[in-house]
């Protein structure tokens, strides 16, 4: 015959003990915080989290999410193993233990059937391949920003999460912080009047080619550099790319640096144009900005943050913080940063925006709290990979017209760039072996 494997949690073995009265033969005393009690979550009802990338982004990610009861951080891994010290020291510290685990490899970090969920906060050349091969080993995934490194990528990451019914969340936090939300909504109300343009900030786009000078490879104990090359082309190691310095050069940049940025600010405007299931279809580089157009007619701008900015309100840029954004119709305007303040006009709508929760935008505390209720509910996400699609694809597209130089049309059913061979060719780089899609 056959039998039925089941699985024997430890709140089943503590009522099953419980419920024999006098059976054990021994006293059992089972601390509260087991049994879920005080505001604890019993082991057992926890959501268990790996960690994939250790550098200042994910420290701040994870630190958001060692404050949630009902997750644990079981495992840390980086290729770097300076970073993986830090980061077990980090969850040690938080639960009063030494129970985290390390890993240099992250696929033996997949492999483990312990783990529900990863963070995955590694240079951004490895988060499209890195969160699709968690998708395929069952684990749920929040990656940080951007999500993936080419149009081609950010379409394999999303089929992915589809093809295997995980769930995702990208790092763009800002959809869950209230005077964003709040500026989009007031956008979308129609209290504005028709909204006609919307402004994005972004870095100026650069991008380097060159290689930096070849130093001594540390033991791969140390820094496993041809790990952190992954499907990047080699290139001699130096220390540099490592600890932050990769950012700029092409091999391991997405979009000329604007998705540093453009991933959060032009993801804002997608929401408040109730464009999360489209893109623009037009997009012009210039000295000063890259004006994008939608089939609806809106123009989104994605300003350089080094230009000025005429007779445009003095706060948008320069007052507001961080990643500001601004929403123009023909009856008012609404702008908005990491700062928290939401600045309106007219005056009379200050009413709409004067008791809201003002908190940093770079704090990703809610998004890692949605990404959890998510991961329970199977639900959908804020960020979902849905909305990644979109928006990173319509970064990317932008980045494509300033590389080119010139005006490109997109069609963002088919999601190419109809007769336009050379920016087709673009939406795709070729992966190292073996890390392929």
């Amino acid at each position: 015959m056959k039998r039925t494997a089941t699985k024997l949690t430890r709140r089943s073995f503590l009522k099953a003990s419980l419920a024999a009265g006098g059976a054990l033969a021994f006293p059992l005393f089972v601390p509260s915080r087991v049994l879920g009690r005080g505001g604890a979550v019993a082991p057992s009802e926890r959501i268990t989290l790996g960690v994939i990338g250790v550098g200042p982004r994910c420290r701040h990610d994870l630190g958001c999410m060692l404050e949630e009861t009902d997750v644990q951080c079981v495992t840390i891994c980086d290729i770097q193993a300076n970073r993986r010290v830090s980061g077990k020291k980090m969850v040690d510290a938080k639960y009063g233990n030494n129970d985290c685990t390390t890993i240099r490899d992250f696929r033996q970090l997949l492999a483990r059937s312990d783990i529900d969920a990863v963070l995955i906060a590694t240079g951004d050349h490895w988060h499209a391949l890195a969160s699709i091969m968690a998708a395929r080993a069952g684990k749920d995934v929040y990656s940080e920003k951007p999500c993936a490194m080419t149009i081609a990528d950010t379409q394999a990451l999303c089929d992915s999460m589809q093809r295997y019914g995980r769930v995702f969340q990208a790092g763009t936090q800002r959809r869950s912080i209230a005077n964003f939300q709040v500026a989009s909504r007031l956008a979308q109300s129609g209290k504005l009047g028709k909204i006609h343009t919307m402004h994005a900030s972004v870095y100026r786009p650069r991008t380097r080619c060159d290689w930096l000078p070849e130093e001594p490879l540390p033991p791969k104990v140390e820094v496993d550099w041809d790990m952190w090359l992954g499907p990047s082309p080699w290139r001699p190691y130096n220390k540099s790319y490592v600890t932050g310095g990769w950012r700029g050069h092409y091999d391991f940049d997405s979009g000329g640096t604007l998705l540093d940025w453009g991933a959060h600010t032009l993801d804002l405007c997608q929401m408040a144009n109730k464009s999360d299931d489209t893109t623009p279809i037009e997009f012009v580089p210039s000295d000063k900005n890259i004006t994008c157009r939608y089939a609806n007619g809106v123009t989104l701008i994605l300003d350089y943050l080094d230009e000025p900015f005429g007779d445009r309100s003095p706060h948008y840029i320069t007052k507001l913080g961080t990643c500001p954004v601004r929403f123009i119709g023909d009856e008012g305007w609404v702008e908005t940063g990491d700062a928290g303040d939401i600045e309106v006009f007219p005056a009379s709508l200050k009413s709409e925006v004067r008791h809201v929760k003002q908190q940093a935008g770079t704090n990703s505390g809610g998004h890692a709290r949605n990404f959890f209720d998510c991961v329970r509910s199977r639900g959908l996400t804020a960020a979902n990979h849905n909305i990644m699609r979109r928006s990173h694809i319509a970064c990317h597209a932008a980045a494509m017209a300033w590389q080119l130089n010139r005006k490109i049309v997109f069609d963002p059913v088919r999601e190419i760039f109809p007769h336009d061979d050379e920016a087709n060719r673009l939406r795709s780089r070729a992966h190292r072996a073996p890390w392929t899609t």
